[in-house]
């Protein structure tokens, strides 16, 4: 090894690299954003033709009413399909799971946003806190439901008109009630670009993955984890020791 004019040391020493960028840490698989952005698809085309339904000045203004019924109800009755297809996925189903359980640390969060604590650790999460979990099970719930009133309401000489009575009057205040769930869901993502960029790209920064589910991680099997190398890392992985760098 020799030394050049104006270095501190032998050229073939290698100089430690520049701090890299924040790892990103996989969140979500590719099957189980397809399942999201259908079910959200479908589920934004049934309250569009909805309202164009039950809105007088929608109504007026879109027409074609017999079409705006067909396709509300077809997408009606597609919208469990995402879901089960999904179920074809072995990290859909992990996450389902995950949904289905309801531990301590989930009351704790539940009464820190009672109580509008927001310091740090007063919100304890693991991969999904207690809020997407209480919503996740209430649209589950509410689709079932507004999927067997839209039957009653669709074969109407399958049952008697009280019971079609009471499926409207079931489907019509439910649809409005996931209408307002809907919009305060789409409000908390956009104040959340990260949470937005995980569903998006299906990983998220390992910061904000410590800061607003710190128990998720910690929870994950290393086989899970599949975190996504930061830039340059893979290309110092793979040199040698003492090979100087380019």
């Amino acid at each position: 090894m020799t030394s050049t004019p104006g270095s501190a040391g032998p050229t073939g020493a290698v100089t430690p690299p520049p701090s890299e960028p924040a790892r990103r840490v996989a969140r979500f698989t590719r099957a189980e954003r397809w399942v999201h952005r259908t079910t959200a698809a479908l589920t934004l085309l049934c309250v569009a033709t909805a309202a164009a339904l039950y809105v007088p000045q929608l109504a007026e203004l879109v027409g074609r009413r017999h079409l705006v019924v067909t396709v509300h109800e077809w997408a009606g009755i597609l919208l469990p399909a995402p879901f089960l297809a999904g179920l074809a996925s072995p990290a859909f189903r992990a996450d389902l799971r995950r949904l289905n359980r309801f531990g301590p640390h989930d009351r704790r969060w539940l009464r820190a946003v009672r109580q509008r604590d927001r310091r740090r650790g007063s919100r304890p999460a693991g991969k999904f806190n207690a809020g997407q979990k209480i919503y996740a099970s209430w649209i589950a719930g509410a689709v079932l439901v507004m999927l067997a009133t839209g039957l009653l309401m669709w074969f109407t000489h399958l049952t008697p008109l009280i019971w079609r009575t009471s499926a409207t009057f079931v489907h019509d205040w439910l649809a409005l009630a996931v209408g307002v769930v809907l919009a305060g869901h789409i409000r908390m993502a956009l104040a959340d670009p990260e949470a937005r960029r995980g569903m998006r790209t299906g990983s998220v920064e390992r910061p904000w993955a410590q800061r607003e589910h710190p128990l998720w991680l910690g929870d994950e099997p290393k086989g899970e984890r599949a975190e996504r190398p930061a830039k340059g890392a893979e290309s110092e992985a793979g040199r040698a020791p003492g090979t100087p760098s380019t």
